[in-house]
């Protein structure tokens, strides 16, 4: 049967048109190479090369495994070399999903740095999978996940890495913001604006109203960040978002920002991975760079 250094010797009798130069750069004997040359002649029941030709030419059962090899050994050394970059941790694939919507104007610099220090690690941000993410994270679909939902399992490894508070945003002439801060009561008159998330994993509604028997007057949703404060400041509604969203928008003046209940609700941000994979090389770059990124972005917030 065809082997690869069947296709070799033929690359190699193909180049120096000798069986003597063929079988030196192989580091093999003379006889040697005639040996295997002869097995596969006799399977086959084909001469690979014309005998006394001078240079050695090939035949045409030689000239088809020559075509071979020709395609297959440039493959072989591809895979050969990805192995040992993937064995060296320096090379692999990274998908990441970002469920905070609100993460993604300072994390982006971080991706672009990232694709720049690890340029052999195929790297996406695949959104088809944002409301289902560690789902997909745990069936690999996906690598890393961005997230303040984390899960009981064990499958996964989920890293804090900055905690933060979540204000209320209203429009600065708004009744609430001569409050020192909000109670679940006053938004049951309110419309409340969010992203497009399911109720469920918003922590205004699960950590905040419900859990005092308080439903807004009305929930509308926008994607982007920009929108919801436009949306805000217009007053179309009030909106929970992080601390560092809405710093400069609450400094110049354009919204009000108010602690949601005396001690205020807090939340977590964290990478998750699937359990293992945070010690491949990339893969923990990537989560240190994240780290570095959210405490320079967030100063005070990044307390994890």
């Amino acid at each position: 049967m065809i082997e690869f250094r069947h296709l070799r010797t033929l690359c190699e009798l193909h180049e120096t048109g000798s069986l003597a130069a063929a079988a030196e750069r192989l580091h093999l004997t003379q006889s040697a190479l005639s040996h295997q040359l002869k097995s596969l002649e006799t399977h086959y029941g084909l001469p690979l090369f014309v005998r006394k030709s001078r240079p050695l030419r090939l035949s045409p059962a030689g000239e088809r495994l020559l075509e071979l090899a020709r395609q297959v050994l440039p493959e072989l050394h591809r895979a050969d070399q990805d192995l040992q970059r993937l064995a060296e941790g320096r090379s692999g694939r990274l998908y990441a999903v970002i469920e905070c919507h609100s993460c993604y104007e300072w994390l982006l610099p971080v991706l672009d740095d990232y694709r720049r220090d690890w340029p052999e690690v195929e790297m996406d941000l695949p959104g088809s999978v944002s409301f289902e993410a560690l789902t997909a994270l745990r069936e690999g679909r996906v690598d890393v996940v961005v997230t303040s939902d984390p899960v009981e399992d064990e499958a996964l490894v989920q890293i804090p890495f900055a905690r933060f508070e979540v204000l209320l945003a209203m429009a600065p002439d708004h009744p609430l913001a001569e409050k020192p801060h909000v109670l679940p009561s006053d938004l049951a008159s309110e419309t409340v604006i969010t992203y497009p998330v399911a109720s469920e994993r918003l922590d205004v509604f699960q950590r905040f109203l419900r859990p005092a028997g308080v439903e807004p007057a009305a929930w509308r949703t926008s994607e982007l960040t920009l929108m919801i404060l436009v949306l805000v400041k217009s007053g179309r509604g009030v909106s929970a978002l992080p601390a560092w969203a809405l710093e400069a928008a609450a400094a110049d003046g354009l919204v009000a920002a108010r602690p949601l209940g005396e001690g205020g609700l807090h939340s977590t941000l964290y990478l998750a991975t699937r359990a293992g994979e945070q010690r491949q090389a990339y893969v923990a770059a990537f989560i240190e760079a994240v780290k570095r990124r959210a405490e320079a972005v967030f100063g005070a917030y990044a307390e994890c």
